[in-house]
């Protein structure tokens, strides 16, 4: 699957306010926005013997993430899938419009969601552990 913007996926505000109505959508708008952050970290605790990074992306000159995924290798793995780092970073670049800053996090995920205001897994109306996983599952790693 080819590199797309996560901001194609955005919650509206009935999603961002109903934790139901979030959670029912589809696996690939749910870890585009709103879980995003499980995913990633999901992905890098899945493939322990591998070098997995976690980055992000914000709006130049904003401090907010907006986005986070797993990175190895130049390659980077979301809501899309694997893809080259540059795909990903192409694809959101062109949706918002305006240039991106990736960012390297090396916070721990409760770190990550205290600093950027995202949820714990405990947060979310069931746990997202499992969803992630099962999407991770679906995809063959670059180095398979």
């Amino acid at each position: 699957m080819a590199a797309k913007a996560a901001g194609a996926f955005r919650r509206t505000a009935v999603e961002r306010s109903d934790q139901r109505v979030a959670w029912e959508r589809t696996d690939q708008a749910f870890f585009a926005s709103g879980a995003c952050h499980i995913l990633a970290w999901v992905c890098r605790d899945s493939y322990p013997d591998r070098p997995i990074e976690i980055a992000g992306v914000r709006l130049a000159g904003d401090w907010q993430v907006f986005h986070a995924y797993a990175v190895w290798d130049g390659w980077a793995f979301d809501h899309s899938g694997w893809n080259p780092e540059p795909e990903l970073l192409t694809a959101n670049t062109a949706f918002e419009g305006r240039p991106l800053g990736r960012v390297k996090i090396v916070d721990s995920l409760a770190e990550f969601c205290e600093t950027y205001h995202s949820r714990m897994p405990n947060q979310y109306l069931e746990d997202p552990l499992p969803r992630a996983r099962d999407y991770v599952s679906r995809y063959t790693p670059p180095w398979a």
